[in-house]
């Protein structure tokens, strides 16, 4: 019998059962589930995948890669690139897309006034503003050099170089935007009590 945790979808999907089911457990004084609503665990859970991955990027791979190419009698970053990098590219822009949509999904008719800055909206919606660049940045400018770093698109080797650039600042934009946007995420509560 196979273990279900050499599945990373098997794990997720029994960690979304048993979330569930604890959620489902009889509520005792100060620990209940009442005030957590679907949209809001699933914008959570989406949120800790994407700047999980946008922090490993920064903390990780992206010095990780330097120290290997500066490295002359090493391996290089070959392995990295050709393994690690297109599997943490795919979780981290399609969770991107997930966070963004379960958080338009949790503000519901609000998101318009937070985008607007409305009614009082103002900390909420500099946190979406945050948000909503960092997507772009994802998708309009991070995805299109790294497929060129990591061998999708042809490119010369100076098309690469440029490419690994473009992306790797714009990920230490999104990286630095990453701070306040939590802050201002956490920080207004999306505007529903904890």
């Amino acid at each position: 019998m196979k273990n279900p945790l050499d599945s990373v979808g098997t794990t997720v999907t029994l960690g979304v059962v048993f979330s569930v089911i604890v959620m489902l457990l009889p509520s005792t004084p100060g620990g209940d589930f009442s005030h957590l609503s679907l949209g809001r665990w699933l914008h959570i859970v989406t949120g800790i995948f994407w700047i999980g991955l946008l922090y490993y990027f920064n903390v990780a791979q992206i010095p990780a890669l330097a120290a290997a190419n500066a490295d002359k009698g090493g391996p290089g970053g070959a392995g990295i690139v050709k393994y690690v990098a297109p599997r943490a590219l795919l979780w981290f822009r399609w969770t991107a897309v997930a966070t963004f949509l379960t958080g338009v999904w949790l503000l519901g008719g609000r998101f318009l006034d937070a985008f607007l800055f409305r009614e009082g909206s103002v900390v909420l919606g500099i946190g979406v503003w945050l948000g909503t660049i960092m997507l772009f940045n994802v998708w309009a400018i991070i995805w299109p050099n790294q497929k060129k770093v990591i061998g999708l698109v042809a490119a010369t080797d100076e098309e690469k170089a440029k490419a690994r650039r473009t992306a790797t600042l714009t990920s230490r934009v999104n990286f630095l935007l990453s701070f306040p946007m939590l802050l201002c995420m956490s920080g207004s509560a999306h505007g529903l009590p904890f």
